[in-house]
């Protein structure tokens, strides 16, 4: 079986959470006797040489669309994400106002649009300048012999939003939980609060330095400023009391060494599919404080503690009740049963033999 993964162009250059998904589970695929090949968007596939196409990121249709001129069947890992709270309530300006005025699909055209002009991306088919977010988003579902949603929440989003039902297979997101098992705590970080992630607005970082100024405990934001964001960055720097240290990069094993030693981990993000961070952290015995928008509900359940992440009295509550609960013994172990990339690769794999052996019907009606 021959798979080839395909996701967008910048998957390296701005690295995020779905990069992490797509290295992780081909790594695991290969394991599992799959072979499996990584392309960006914007590179030349030699497709008769695959079984399936895989595509990562529904929100970003040109890309998918650019390759299915064939007759090779697809899935889609949708990572389906939806920015348009934020975008409305903590955004400045035109923006703003445009969120305010405008559909979510309609936004996020004039977002392409916009990094196209800038030259900061390409679009990868034409079709979708033509025919606009939403009709390029309903073409690539109807043609998919399947998506892979990283939760049901998401899948549940996904066919209300678009009124299309294609066969669904839930993947959850993963950690690999054996990279933890002989790293020491970091001491330095007792009692301290710790925030992972690229610093940018919708992780509401700004909000969470003004509740550190009367918290008694020390927060490290560990993460680089988005690349798009970098203004926002240097506000939460310019507001930081004297206990909140940022730390622009670390290695993987000295991160974990942190999280091992950290009292609470915070993200209190906008959207959020899974938060992966969030996992890594509840996984190494930090109690979780999270906003309960997007998908991390249905990942972490009761075993966090939620907050709003516009208010800065509701975080700074949530972070003194994390500290009272302390880490949850069941999430730890949801995360060991569950959470593995591992198990992604499994779910994937058996999706992948589903359609090839032609138990899922791969005809769609356009």
């Amino acid at each position: 079986m021959k798979i080839a993964m395909i996701s967008r162009a910048t998957l390296y250059s701005s690295p995020g959470g779905d990069t992490i998904q797509i290295q992780k589970t081909a790594n695991e695929l290969k394991k599992l006797g799959a072979h499996v090949d990584i392309f960006l968007s914007d590179q030349t596939i030699p497709y008769d040489e695959y079984d399936l196409l895989h595509f990562f990121n529904l929100i970003r249709p040109a890309d998918i669309l650019r390759h299915t001129r064939n007759s090779i069947p697809y899935v889609i890992s949708t990572i389906y994400v939806d920015y348009s709270e934020y975008e409305r309530k903590q955004t400045k300006g035109i923006r703003r106002i445009i969120a305010n005025l405008v559909s979510a699909d309609f936004l996020e055209y004039i977002k392409v649009v916009a990094r196209m002009i800038l030259g900061r991306e390409k679009i990868q088919d034409i079709r979708y300048i033509l025919l606009g977010h939403r009709y390029c988003v309903k073409y690539a579902l109807k043609k998919a012999a399947a998506i892979l949603p990283n939760s049901i929440s998401e899948q549940l989003r996904v066919e209300k939003k678009y009124k299309i039902v294609r066969p669904s297979y839930v993947v959850y997101n993963g950690i690999e939980t054996h990279k933890f098992q002989s790293i020491e705590a970091n001491k330095k970080y007792e009692n301290a609060v710790i925030c992972v992630g690229r610093i940018e607005g919708r992780k509401c970082q700004l909000q969470l330095v003004k509740a550190m100024k009367s918290l008694p405990y020390h927060l490290y934001i560990i993460g680089k400023a988005a690349i798009n964001d970098l203004q926002y960055a240097s506000l939460c720097k310019k507001e930081a009391p004297p206990n909140v240290h940022f730390i622009e990069h670390l290695p993987q094993e000295e991160l974990f060494s942190i999280m091992k030693g950290a009292k609470v981990h915070v993200l209190a993000s906008y959207f959020e599919t899974c938060g992966l961070v969030s996992l890594e952290a509840g996984y190494a015995d930090c109690a979780i404080v999270i906003s309960d928008k997007g998908d991390q509900k249905e990942y972490f359940q009761d075993d966090a503690t939620y907050c709003e992440p516009n208010s800065i009295k509701s975080i700074q509550n949530a972070i003194e009740e994390a500290f009272q609960k302390g880490p949850s013994k069941a999430l730890k172990k949801r995360i060991e049963q569950v959470y593995t990339w591992e198990n992604a690769a499994k779910k994937s794999l058996e999706v992948y033999k589903k359609i090839l052996n032609k138990t899922i019907l791969v005809e769609h009606n356009d």
